[in-house]
């Protein structure tokens, strides 16, 4: 029992550290409610096993050339190299960081293939790893963790890829695979939730205990932050906005259901109606993307205004029903494709918040961050680097003890 609260001790002051470093171990004590004492005995193994270091601190005023120096603690960056990776459609995107979280390395690379299998895929991702670490003069051993985010319906703590487009087998047990030919601790997540991952950490989620992502992509996704938690489900599928129905027996998903808010929203579907839309026309619809859609809907194309504002009423009641269900302090509608300025227009926001409950109370806040694939797999690296921490500890434990 003495064991297990020594664990919770080196846990919680480790996580305060990384919350707030520099900082003095007398504010660690009052953050934390750990007893000086405790505090002291701690963060002397923390500092023994490499996972913390000691700061000094500029002296002020009277304290100038008085008594021994002042240090704070922060985490110690060098402890630890970790690849953080976003899987999305043709390509994959890298970061490498170290044990703060500092980004030490950005690598990108085109895919050949939409759908891989695991395995193959498996081949591939260890191949852009390694070039990754080339850039910046290390070597594929000195990567300590792996995180890697892809959409889809993916079980986290199993480990196991449910659905993905990415891949071309369901159930895959994708966790096992990539360690079997990475031969390091791996992490994997539905990408959606480590964009909320991300805001929490270096976002607009920064210091807010309840908020949800949004991000339109290739496909709808989302992460939900309850409590400063990331909220998953019991089968690794609760936060699946995209395959939330808003229309029965609707249009077809590429999940396979149909009616799915994805079918309406998603690239691909904007594209798939649009392309119905110019088979019934003079123009050829070969080789035509949203920005075209956009434009053609911007010129008077009364079909294409069609295709974007059913999509914007399916959004706006989707995210109706978010704000009715979860009432949170934030949304974020996150991701490099939020360019699509149509999702977010004034009457768009406006309608979502005549359709929500009416309370005397301001509904949530909705705002908009553009990112690209970098910040989708910084986050990948802090969902590594929390794996990581429990590695560390349980090592820690198993040395003290």
């Amino acid at each position: 029992m003495l064991g297990d609260q020594r664990t919770i001790g080196r846990r919680a002051l480790l996580l305060q550290i990384r919350k707030m470093g520099p900082v003095p171990r007398i504010e660690l004590a009052e953050q934390t409610g750990i007893s000086r004492a405790t505090v002291t005995t701690i963060t002397a193994e923390l500092l023994e096993h490499g996972l913390i270091e000691e700061v000094p601190v500029e002296p002020k005023g009277k304290d100038f050339k008085r008594g021994r120096p002042k240090v704070d603690l922060k985490t110690r960056g060098n402890a630890y190299l970790i690849a953080g990776a976003k899987l999305a459609n043709k390509s994959i995107a890298i970061v490498l960081a170290n044990f703060e979280g500092e980004v030490v390395c950005e690598h990108e690379a085109a895919l050949s293939k939409i759908s891989y299998d695991p395995k193959e895929f498996a081949e591939v991702f260890r191949a852009e790893l390694e070039t990754a670490t080339k850039k910046i003069d290390n070597c594929y051993e000195d990567i300590s963790a792996v995180g890697l985010g892809l959409a889809g319906i993916v079980d986290a703590q199993e480990g196991i890829v449910r659905w993905s487009p990415s891949l071309k087998d369901r159930n895959v047990p994708l966790k096992r695979i990539l360690g079997k030919h990475l031969e390091k601790p791996i992490f994997i997540d539905n990408d959606a939730n480590l964009v909320a991952k991300a805001e929490q950490h270096f976002g607009k989620g920064k210091n807010v205990s309840d908020f949800i992502v949004v991000t339109i992509e290739n496909g709808v996704g989302m992460g939900i932050v309850l409590n400063n938690e990331l909220y998953r489900g019991t089968r690794g599928c609760g936060a699946e906005f995209g395959h939330t129905k808003v229309h029965l027996d609707g249009a077809l998903c590429r999940c396979g259901q149909r009616g799915c808010l994805e079918a309406y929203v998603a690239d691909y579907a904007l594209l798939r109606e649009f392309a119905v839309s110019r088979e019934h026309t003079s123009n050829n619809g070969n080789g035509d993307d949203v920005a075209t859609l956009i434009s053609a809907a911007k010129d008077g194309d009364k079909m294409a205004k069609s295709i974007l504002d059913r999509a914007a009423r399916m959004f706006a009641m989707g995210l109706s029903n978010l704000i009715n269900i979860f009432d949170p302090q934030l949304i974020i509608l996150s991701g490099e494709r939020m360019q699509l300025d149509f999702l977010y227009a004034d009457d768009v926001l406006q309608s979502i918040k005549d359709i929500v409950v009416q309370v005397d109370a301001a509904p949530p806040e909705i705002v908009v961050h553009r990112w690209g694939d970098m910040m989708w797999a910084k986050g990948a690296a802090a969902f590594a680097i929390e794996g990581l921490v429990d590695i560390a500890l349980t090592e820690m434990a198993e040395d003290v003890s």
